[in-house]
């Protein structure tokens, strides 16, 4: 079996009480990873993986709602909260150019189109229009990058490597 797993998003809590979770999402695409028949990963606390089978999706506020096949009950799923939903890295979508998994973007090294370093990309917000990549610096506050074409002006993930083109207060010294 794989030992590779991508993250998919996160069971945060339990909704209602016919076996529905909350989940914030950590996926660029929902819509194939929440599509109702698709096999998930639930890895608990203790690193051990449940398989299951999604089986309604739909959105509320900022979370995912999903219910899984089998497990209709609060009680079925109730000890999924605080777990990982996750899928093989064999289940890879195709990338367009441009496009990226979280996966490869988190640990990339930041730095400016002049060479100054920034630091490493620790998370990834979706907050709206487009993604917002977090990165930490060493003693002071994490820096938000927007990724947008006029800030991100290159992405090597071999090199795991990130250029920005800094713009006035991006930077909170």
């Amino acid at each position: 079996m794989t030992t590779d797993w991508l993250n998919v998003g996160k069971i945060v809590n339990t909704h209602g009480i016919r076996g529905e979770v909350r989940v914030i999402s950590r996926t660029d695409f929902p819509e194939e990873r929440y599509k109702p028949g698709t096999e998930l990963f639930v890895k608990n606390a203790t690193n051990k993986r449940e398989p299951v089978v999604i089986k309604s999706h739909r959105k509320h506020k900022q979370f995912e709602l999903l219910t899984f096949e089998g497990l209709d009950n609060v009680n079925d799923v109730e000890s999924f909260k605080g777990s990982l939903l996750q899928v093989s890295k064999d289940e890879t979508p195709e990338l367009e150019e441009g496009e990226f998994l979280y996966s490869d973007i988190i640990g990339c090294s930041v730095q400016t189109t002049d060479g100054e370093q920034i630091g490493d990309i620790k998370e990834i917000l979706s907050p709206g229009a487009n993604d917002v990549w977090v990165v930490s610096r060493r003693g002071a506050k994490d820096v938000l990058i927007p990724y947008i074409e006029s800030v991100v002006k290159r992405v090597d993930i071999t090199e795991k490597t990130v250029t920005i083109e800094l713009m006035e207060g991006l930077i909170d010294e």
